[in-house]
């Protein structure tokens, strides 16, 4: 398996000197993919002990198959009006996705989420609808891919993180995180192994290494180069 590395570095004001992310191109991931073995593959000779693989959350839910092609879905009158008051780059703008999240909630949960959104606004309150559905909306990515055949695949949240990022830790020997990073600089762990500092690994991928269009790079491995204890890891060992 021929496999491209990106040799682009990234890191932040907010970051300690000497941390780089080198984002790391794989084939397309598929359902039912062993998605450690593939990992592992991507990164030998790259990754070594003290470096953290950041695996992209969507990578990881699309080899266990939690993904549904939006033209599955039917949209109630309800998720179209509730859709126009999403922001543009908001998952819940669609439709599907709206659908989705009214399927996991309940149309009574939907209706009065919607109605106490309606009254904070009158009071000039913005986003109660989120901080109402917040679990529920998080657990879904709109479909804004541009990688086929995923482009209108609205992607769950993945199974068990932890568990995954654990086994890499077991059979690598090297510590891994499960990440949803995306360009509006924000990053968070969904599931690390244990000696991850996962503080320090969010402020590194808050530029979203990983990249949010057709780069085909799911995985970033970040690495300590600077003097001193390395930030990525809870013992701060090299």
């Amino acid at each position: 398996m021929s496999l491209a590395v990106s040799t682009l570095t990234v890191m932040r004001r907010e970051t300690p000197e000497g941390l780089k992310a080198i984002p790391i191109r794989t084939r397309l991931v598929r359902p039912g993919d062993d998605l450690i073995e593939l990992v592992s593959r991507a990164v030998s000779g790259i990754a070594r002990t003290g470096d953290v693989v950041a695996v992209s959350e969507t990578a990881l839910a699309i080899a266990q198959g939690e993904f549904v092609v939006a033209e599955r879905v039917r949209p109630s009158r309800l998720a179209y009006m509730l859709c126009r008051y999403a922001g543009p780059m908001a998952t819940i703008s669609q439709p599907e996705s709206m659908q989705l999240v009214i399927d996991r909630v309940g149309y009574p949960r939907a209706m009065y989420a919607t109605f106490v959104h309606l009254v904070g606004r009158l009071f000039g309150r913005r986003g109660v609808f989120y901080e109402l559905m917040g679990e529920a909306i998080a657990a879904f990515d709109g479909y804004t891919g541009t990688m086929p055949p995923y482009e209108r695949a609205i992607v769950f949240a993945p199974r068990d993180p932890d568990a995954f990022a654990r086994g890499f830790e077991r059979r690598s020997g090297i510590e891994c995180a499960v990440v949803d990073a995306n360009d509006l600089e924000k990053a968070k762990i969904l599931g690390a192994s244990g000696n991850v500092c996962a503080a320090c690994v969010e402020r590194a991928l808050l530029d979203n290494p990983h990249g949010n269009s057709d780069e085909q790079t799911p995985v970033v491995v970040l690495k300590w180069r600077g003097s001193g204890s390395n930030p990525l890891l809870r013992d701060g060992a090299s």
